[in-house]
């Protein structure tokens, strides 16, 4: 019997991803070899936070996943090898998240990810 194939990266893959209740979906978008570049207040332009492989992007996507906020996948654009997309998040007390990424895709998954993001203090 075959494995079926993990998701290759679409919009409505990304938004169920996004959107879902864990991280298992959005990671499966991941190359192994993919890395994420993490702009914010803490994680400066000139210092970004750099994951590096999907093991320490499981690490990321579970800790955010196990918090209790909403996640929404505002737009999303695909050109190519490249997309752009907008997310937001709240918490239960209405504190807000927005994170603007710009990825880079190879064969269907994610390889490079910038993310910028913001929140609310």
């Amino acid at each position: 019997m075959a494995t079926p194939a993990s998701p290759a990266f679409n919009t409505e893959t990304l938004r169920r991803g996004i959107e879902a209740d864990t991280a298992s979906t959005l990671l499966s978008l991941y190359a192994d070899d993919a890395e994420i570049r993490i702009v914010d207040r803490n994680t400066q332009p000139s210092h970004p936070k750099i994951l590096q492989g999907r093991n320490e992007i499981r690490s990321l996507l579970d800790d955010v996943y196990s918090r209790d906020m909403r996640h929404k996948l505002e737009t999303c654009v695909v050109q190519g090898d490249h997309a752009a997309y907008v997310e937001s998040c709240e918490y239960p007390d209405g504190v807000r998240v927005l994170a603007e990424s710009m990825i880079s895709l190879r064969n269907g998954k994610i390889t490079d990810q910038i993310l910028i993001q913001a929140w609310d203090e």
